[in-house]
């Protein structure tokens, strides 16, 4: 009897963990420390001017908002090297697709990664040395666009997901979209671009 009231204690604890995790994390426009999260926080930033941020990619070329002025350009937030195969795929799929890879748009993928990491991960899958990767150290900039608690995140609260930022050529954020499947969204990310 014993055995079967402390079987019952931890499955209820353990649903109720559940219901509170996967709860909290699903809610759209619920505070979450003072902060929306999940679509409501992305939605704010659609229309307005995008945030201010400096990005340093592997090379040591900085961008920003200024430096990207007079082209459409994607900005996907990622989990990095830590998120294998969806994240290196949708990378490498950025920097192998001519589309997103002309003068007037453009396609970054932004991680939390250090530099000296990356080496590493090029030699494993190729096509990631043709991906624009910049490097957002401490999170500073994903916090910024609200990509940390979204319902991607799956280190929700400190790394982003898989969360794109859309920017128009005037740096007019046009569209944002955070995709919990992980998959693939070329063509549905230059079809926007095109109808703008």
């Amino acid at each position: 009897m014993k055995k079967i009231n402390i079987f019952i204690a931890v499955a209820v604890i353990a649903l109720l963990g559940g219901m509170y995790y996967f709860g909290g994390r699903n809610i759209q426009n619920n505070n979450i420390g003072g902060q929306k999260t999940s679509a409501g926080a992305l939605d704010n930033l659609v229309g307005k001017s995008v945030p201010e941020f400096s990005l340093t990619d592997r090379e040591g070329k900085i961008y920003s908002p200024e430096s990207l002025k007079g082209k459409n350009y994607v900005l996907f937030f990622n989990e990095g090297l830590m998120c294998y195969p969806a994240c290196w795929s949708q990378m490498a799929e950025f920097g192998t697709d001519a589309r997103f890879n002309k003068d007037d748009l453009q396609a970054f993928s932004v991680v939390v990664d250090a530099k000296s990491d990356w080496q590493n991960a090029i030699s494993k899958m190729p096509e990631l040395a043709k991906a624009k990767v910049l490097f957002d150290s401490g999170a500073a900039v994903s916090k910024k666009f609200n990509v940390l608690t979204v319902n991607s995140s799956m280190h929700y609260g400190s790394m982003p997901g898989h969360t794109y930022v859309v920017v128009d050529k005037e740096g007019i954020v046009r569209y944002a979209y955070d995709d919990p499947t992980m998959a693939i969204n070329n063509n549905m990310l230059f079809n926007k671009i095109n109808s703008f």
